[in-house]
């Protein structure tokens, strides 16, 4: 391995990064920048744009467009207000009873969904301003929903789980689907354990909203087309009756035919805008992926995937010991970059590591993902927590504190999925996958 390329790939995308350029450029500019040093500026930038468009080139893939339309049908079709309604009759009533609303209803709406940021904006929209009129403080309301919405990147539909399908060489989407429910429902129960506790400290009393059996049940029928959805999608994938791509597109059709032929929530004059919405974030994620798949080449081209599985082997080879490392590692990298590209080129590097060690790709890449999700709460970078500021019309300072408890409990979900490899595995095999 030349160290040179090493040092001038990390720098270079280190200083891109600080100097403020978009990620999916600093990625790009940072692998040409790197492999001029070993060719010609022509093949260097015919190599470039061919591991680009390599990279894309994945039916598999089709799945991320058909999956962020139907969010974005979902997140303005009447759907979040639905769940809240929906939860509010499970666990509204129970001390700081709205705290677990806002965590129940994102992880319903996660499961339709699979994005953690039309979660954040669409259940923040509705449960922010509620629990400030109960008395809750705005920098934990923000808080509890900033960490709650990414449980719907590990309860399938999952965008991620498929970008690491791709990135890994080919694990079951299916496979990968089924195994992120149960740490997804872990990583929930933990919010709801610790915002307990905070409601229990704080005096934070339930919500005053009473129900009938008649209201309840017309509040669970209201919410079951919605809910039906992962019945539908998730259900026919597992049996083997279409494919995740598939699933996407038939997702789009059910939430259509929910959001504006049924709820009416959607107008037919604001679907150019959010097929416009859906062309511009899916641009930007291709473009994510396809630079990544391009930095990616040019680490195996520079054997840094296979230095660093030696380096850490040579460290330990203690499967607990590597597990923390990569954890530790991954924590930080969530801080400063986007999931997406986290993972295109991360996984090349730790999944012949772990995989030496004997542990499961599906079970790693649930591993991964919930780091990364961590990351998406945590400054100076992540998304979902400027998202969730922004909805609150609040402060990130304002969020820390409240933000402390919540993180360590995703931190200890963590450190069960991993080290209980049961818990991402179980369903899977029960499937036979």
């Amino acid at each position: 391995m030349e160290w040179t390329e090493v040092i001038v790939l990390v720098i270079s995308f280190i200083v891109l990064l600080l100097a403020g350029v978009p990620i999916s450029f600093s990625i790009g500019i940072a692998t040409l920048s790197t492999m001029l040093l070993s060719i010609d500026s022509l093949p260097a930038l015919t190599t470039v744009a061919q591991r680009m468009a390599t990279g894309i080139d994945s039916f598999a893939l089709l799945a991320i467009p058909f999956f962020i339309l139907s969010g974005l049908l979902m997140s303005r079709g009447g759907i979040a207000r639905r769940l809240i309604d929906f939860a509010k009759v499970l666990v509204g009533r129970l001390p700081g009873g709205l705290a677990f609303v806002n965590i129940l209803a994102a992880m319903f709406f996660g499961a339709i969904s699979g994005s953690a940021a039309a979660a954040a904006a669409a259940i923040g929209g509705f449960m922010t301003p509620l629990m400030n009129k109960e008395g809750y403080s705005t920098g934990y309301s923000a808080a509890v929903n900033v960490t709650s919405s990414t449980t719907g990147l590990l309860i399938p539909p999952s965008n991620i789980l498929i970008v690491y399908s791709l990135a890994s060489g080919g694990v079951s989407i299916a496979a990968l689907f089924i195994a992120g429910y149960l740490p997804g429902f872990l990583v929930g129960l933990s919010l709801m354990l610790v915002a307990g506790i905070i409601a229990w400290k704080k005096g934070y009393h339930g919500s005053r909203d009473r129900y009938n059996i008649k209201q309840a049940i017309f509040r669970f029928l209201d919410a079951l087309p919605s809910l039906m959805l992962i019945v539908i999608v998730i259900g026919g994938i597992i049996a083997g009756y279409f494919t995740a791509t598939e699933g996407s597109a038939i997702a789009v059709l059910y939430t259509f035919i929910l959001s504006v032929l049924i709820y009416h929530e959607v107008k037919w004059k604001e679907l150019p805008q959010v097929l416009l919405d859906t062309v511009s974030t899916t641009a930007i994620v291709m473009l994510l992926i396809g630079t990544s798949m391009g930095m990616s080449w040019i680490m195996s081209y520079a054997n840094i995937p296979q230095t660093i599985t030696a380096s850490l082997i040579s460290l330990s080879s203690n499967k607990i010991i590597i597990l923390l490392i990569i954890n530790l590692i991954l924590l930080f990298v969530g801080t400063f970059m986007d999931m997406t590209p986290a993972v295109l080129i991360f996984t090349p590097i730790f999944l012949p590591i772990v995989t030496a060690l004997g542990i499961h790709p599906i079970h790693f890449g649930i591993i991964m993902v919930l780091n990364l999700c961590i990351g998406l709460c945590t400054p100076p970078v992540g998304a979902v927590l400027f998202i969730g500021c922004g909805i609150a019309n609040t402060t990130i300072p304002k969020m820390i504190k409240p933000l402390l408890p919540l993180y360590a409990a995703m931190i200890l979900a963590l450190m069960l999925v991993t080290y209980f490899p049961q818990i991402s595995l179980w369903l899977p095999r029960l499937f036979g996958y």
